[in-house]
C-alpha cells in the first residue's frame, strides 16, 4: 500500500489535500482538449479547400466574433458563480457542434458553413481553454502553480492525444462530419469533470474556491488591463505569441497546399503532427515541466518557446520547403504546451479574482485572435510585396528576439508578485 502511495505521489505532484482538485482538473482538461483535436484536423482542412488567400479574412472574421462575445462572457461572469456559468458556456459550445453536424449532413451550404465552422472553432480553440485556465489560476495559488500546472497540462495533452487518434481511425469509415458528434460527446464529460471539481474544490485546503460570482460588469476588462503595466506586458506577451505562431500557420498552409494534394491527405498530415506534438508535450510534461518551473523560474520557462522561433525562423529562411516547417510547427508547439503555456499560466496567480476570469479573458482570447487578425494581413502583405517564404520567416526572425527577452522580464515581475503575495498572507497570519 507504501508502495502505491509513492508511485502516486511521484505521478501526482500534489498533497493529499490536493490530490482530488488535481486528479478532477487532469480529466477535465483530458476530455476538453480530446474534443478539440478530434475537430482541429477537419479545421485545418476546411481553411484550405476554402482557399489559403481567404484564411486572412478568416482570421478577420474569428477576431470579429469574439468582439462580440467577450462582453456577453463578461456579463456572464459578472452575474453568476463559477459553478454556473463554467458549464453555461460548455453546453452552448455543445449546441454549436449539433447543428453544425446537421446543416453539413444536410448539404446546407457546405462551402459557407465550412468557413463559419473553421471560425467558430478558433473562437471555441481560445474561450473554452481561456476558462479553463481561469479556473486553474482561481483555484491554485503560485506555488502550487508550479508544482501542479505541469500534470495538469498533460491531462490536456494525453486528451489531444486522443483526439487525433479518434480522427485518423474514424475519418475515412465514418466521414469527418460524424465526427462532430464524438467531439459533443467530450464536451459534456468535460461539463460532468467541472461539477466534481467544484466538489472536490470546497473540501481543497489549499483552495480558493467561493460560491460567489466574481462580479464587477461585463465591460470591466479593458480598463483592469490598461491600468496595469503588469497586464499589459502578458498582453503583448501574447500578442508577440499570435505574431510568430501566425507566420509560421500561413508558411505551413501555403506549402501544404501546394506539395500536398487531396483533402484526405492533408487532413492525415495535420492529424499526423498533432500526434507527434502531443506524445513529445505528455513526456515533458510528465518527466520535466513542474522541475524546469520550479528550478529557472517562470520567466526563463516562457523564454524557451520564443527561442525554438528565433532558432526556427532562421532555418526556415536557410531551407524554405515542408520537412523544416513541419519540423518547426511540431518542436514549437511541444515547446508551447509542455513549458511554456504552463509557465504562462503562473503569470495570472498573482491576479484578483476579476483579473483572472475577465482581464484574463480578454488576452487570452480576444488580443490573441485581434493579433492574429491583424498578423494575417501583414503575412498577405508581405507577400504581395513579393517576399518569399524564406524572406517572411527572416523578417520574423527579430520579433522573436524581442519576445524573448519580454519573456524573462515578465518571469522577474511575477516573482515580485508572488513574493509579495507571500508576504502578505505571512503578516495576515
Amino acid at each position: 500500500m507504501k508502495a502505491l502511495e509513492r508511485l502516486v505521489g511521484w505521478a501526482v505532484p500534489a498533497t493529499p489535500q490536493e490530490r482530488a482538485a488535481a486528479l478532477w482538473s487532469f480529466a477535465y482538461f483530458f476530455t476538453l482538449l480530446a474534443g478539440y483535436y478530434v475537430l482541429r484536423p477537419l479545421r485545418d482542412q476546411m481553411g484550405i479547400a476554402g482557399g489559403v488567400r481567404n484564411l486572412p479574412w478568416l482570421f478577420t472574421a474569428t477576431f470579429v466574433a469574439l468582439i462580440v462575445a467577450q462582453p456577453l462572457y463578461g456579463a456572464l461572469v459578472a452575474k453568476l458563480p463559477r459553478a454556473k456559468f463554467i458549464p453555461i458556456v460548455y453546453h452552448f459550445f455543445v449546441a454549436n457542434l449539433l447543428l453544425f453536424w446537421l446543416l453539413l449532413t444536410l448539404h446546407i451550404a457546405p462551402v459557407i458553413v465550412a468557413r463559419v465552422f473553421f471560425v467558430w472553432l478558433s473562437v471555441f480553440s481560445l474561450f473554452a481553454v481561456a476558462v479553463f485556465w481561469s479556473f486553474m489560476a482561481d483555484l491554485f495559488n503560485a506555488e502550487q502553480a508550479k508544482r501542479l500546472f505541469g500534470f495538469i497540462g498533460a491531462g490536456g495533452t494525453a486528451g489531444a492525444l486522443l483526439g487525433p487518434v479518434i480522427t485518423i481511425a474514424l475519418s475515412v469509415p465514418l466521414g469527418p462530419i460524424n465526427l462532430l458528434i464524438a467531439a459533443a460527446i467530450l464536451l459534456e464529460l468535460a461539463v460532468v469533470c467541472v461539477q466534481q471539481l467544484e466538489r472536490a474544490a470546497a473540501a481543497h485546503e489549499g483552495a480558493q474556491a467561493e460560491p460567489q460570482r466574481v462580479g464587477g460588469s461585463a465591460f470591466s476588462a479593458l480598463p483592469e488591463l490598461l491600468r496595469s503595466p503588469y497586464l499589459l506586458g502578458v498582453g503583448f506577451w501574447i500578442s508577440l505569441l499570435s505574431f510568430c505562431a501566425t507566420i509560421l500557420y500561413f508558411e505551413q498552409a501555403n506549402i501544404v497546399s501546394s506539395t500536398v494534394h487531396g483533402a484526405g491527405e492533408q487532413t492525415r498530415l495535420f492529424a499526423g503532427i498533432d500526434l507527434a506534438v502531443n506524445l513529445l508535450s505528455l513526456a515533458t510534461q510528465i518527466f520535466a515541466t513542474g522541475q524546469l518551473l520550479k528550478r529557472f523560474g517562470t520567466g526563463l520557462t516562457a523564454a524557451a518557446l520564443p527561442a525554438v522561433y528565433v532558432v526556427g525562423f532562421l532555418a526556415v529562411f536557410l531551407v524554405p520547403t515542408l520537412a523544416v516547417v513541419v519540423v518547426v510547427q511540431v518542436v514549437q508547439r511541444w515547446m508551447n504546451f509542455s513549458v511554456a503555456n504552463p509557465a504562462r499560466q503562473v503569470f495570472y496567480t498573482v491576479l484578483g479574482r476579476e483579473e483572472k476570469y475577465k482581464a484574463k479573458n480578454l488576452i487570452d482570447v480576444v488580443i490573441y485572435r485581434g493579433s492574429d487578425a491583424l498578423y494575417g494581413w501583414v503575412f498577405d502583405s508581405l507577400q504581395a510585396l513579393g517576399l518569399k517564404l524564406g524572406a517572411i520567416a527572416l523578417v520574423a526572425w527579430p520579433v522573436a528576439v524581442g519576445w524573448l527577452v519580454l519573456s524573462v522580464a515578465l518571469g522577474r515581475a511575477q516573482e515580485r508578485r508572488a513574493a509579495a503575495l507571500d508576504s502578505g498572507a505571512a503578516k495576515g497570519d
